[in-house]
């Protein structure tokens, strides 16, 4: 089922990394045509293609007050109590992220700092479909309200029946975020980035989606609009050895497999024998799966790697850059800290990928398709900007002064000179 590869030459590793590849050529024309539409007619549009997409017709897309208070009571006590505690240790994670101001002085007299400001205005996007992703909530609405952003507004797609699944309004309401809107789609990603009657516009959109919802992100971004980051489908790597359990390893390149058809899970291994155990235990689990179908349909663009050692596997990792790595390996503790390309690194036998997803306190929105290399997943520094400032006295400036007009007029810039030296007369 996963494709096999014994010892392979480093010269066919890039293609052996690369991904599922989907053509967005024939997505694109239709995209940009739903964004100026909603561009064009707000609200109108927006209701208009709800209706064709997601077969719901919505007079209105804000959800009330009055359906959020009734999400609570549609949840199991046991659910509740979960996303709390998942709340209680992500916020933990990200309040420690916050940065103390340090005022520097660089010489006598000149004072500079950097402080953080929340970005004013975020949109936040959480899938709706078969896995409503109320755990996306957690992830993009704490460290919002952490970052001090002033409007944070969710749009999610309805369900069939025009509402939007209580555990999405349940959660949402938690961390304290009331402007919701059943919108999702191109229209939703649409509606935030350029406003609508009712959907204020934001200065930056989160979230994961589909294709063209990915799509309408990078088309928005262009035209000036900041998104999280590049994102496409789920995967993971996993570096493992005889230190490793298969039925584990199995369960979580399993766990991986049931986002989407188009995820794609990696085996690195040095253990001939684990793989043998890997896949009987994929076999076996794979019957218990109500997505058994969406797995089975990952696992063919999945692979299996049989390196030489414990080197060549952490480098296959590093240039593959995956969304996820777990370490399921004798040295794991000492494997990561050679890890320079990951969205997140899960380290021994009992860090299973799963608890990131929901409640370790880590996010878990994070670079896909390799953008792990070069992109961080989301963070507190996600939603600020930073400002630095500078301050300097008199003496300040007389210190530093011959220095800056000496690089000005090197760089003929007259006037930032004089601006310099009209001060240093008096």
């Amino acid at each position: 089922m996963m494709k096999m590869y014994s010892y392979p030459d480093k010269k066919i590793w890039p293609e052996i990394i690369k991904r599922p590849v989907a053509d967005n050529s024939s997505l694109e024309k239709s995209v940009k045509k739903i964004l100026q539409k909603v561009k064009e007619k707000g609200d109108k549009a927006v209701i208009k293609f709800t209706r064709q997409f997601d077969e719901v017709k919505l007079k209105i897309s804000a959800v009330t007050s009055e359906e959020i208070f009734a999400a609570e009571s549609l949840l199991s006590d046991a659910l509740k109590q979960a996303i709390q505690q998942a709340k209680i240790n992500i916020e933990r994670f990200h309040i420690s992220q916050k940065e103390e101001v340090k005022k520097i002085e660089t010489m006598p007299g000149v004072i500079c700092w950097r402080q953080s400001v929340g970005i004013e205005k975020v949109g936040l996007y959480i899938p709706g479909g078969s896995a409503p992703l109320f755990s996306t909530v957690l992830m993009l609405a704490i460290p919002a309200q952490i970052a001090g952003s002033k409007e944070i507004i969710l749009c999610t797609p309805p369900q069939m029946d025009g509402t939007i699944n209580p555990a999405i309004l349940y959660t949402a309401n938690l961390c304290g975020i009331t402007k919701i809107f059943k919108v999702g789609g191109v229209q939703a990603i649409a509606a935030m980035a350029y406003g609508t009657e009712s959907i204020p516009k934001v200065f930056k959109i989160f979230g994961p989606g589909n294709q063209y919802v990915t799509l309408a992100k990078q088309l928005v971004q262009q035209e000036g609009l900041a998104i999280d980051m590049p994102a496409g489908p789920s995967e993971v790597l996993i570096i493992a050895d005889e230190g490793a359990i298969p039925e584990y390893v199995a369960a979580d390149l399993l766990s991986q497999a049931e986002h989407g058809a188009d995820s794609q899970v990696m085996l690195v291994t040095y253990s001939l024998s684990l793989v043998d155990g890997v896949k009987n235990e994929i076999e076996k689990q794979l019957s218990t799966l109500s997505r058994k179908k969406i797995a089975i349909k990952a696992l063919e663009n999945s692979k299996i790697i049989l390196v030489k050692d414990l080197e060549e596997a952490v480098s296959f990792s590093n240039l593959y850059a995956p969304e996820h790595l777990i370490l399921s390996c004798y040295e794991a503790q000492q494997t990561a800290q050679k890890i320079t390309a990951a969205g997140s690194v899960f380290i021994g036998n009992y860090s299973p990928e799963s608890a990131g997803d929901y409640a370790s306190g880590t996010n878990h929105t994070l670079p896909t398709n390799g953008y792990a290399a070069m992109y961080s997943g989301v963070s507190l520094d996600s939603f600020v900007k930073r400002i630095t400032y500078q301050q300097l006295t008199k003496e300040g400036l007389q210190n530093i002064g011959n220095t800056v007009m000496t690089m000005a007029t090197a760089e003929g810039l007259d006037a930032h000179s004089n601006a310099v030296a009209v001060r240093l007369k008096n």
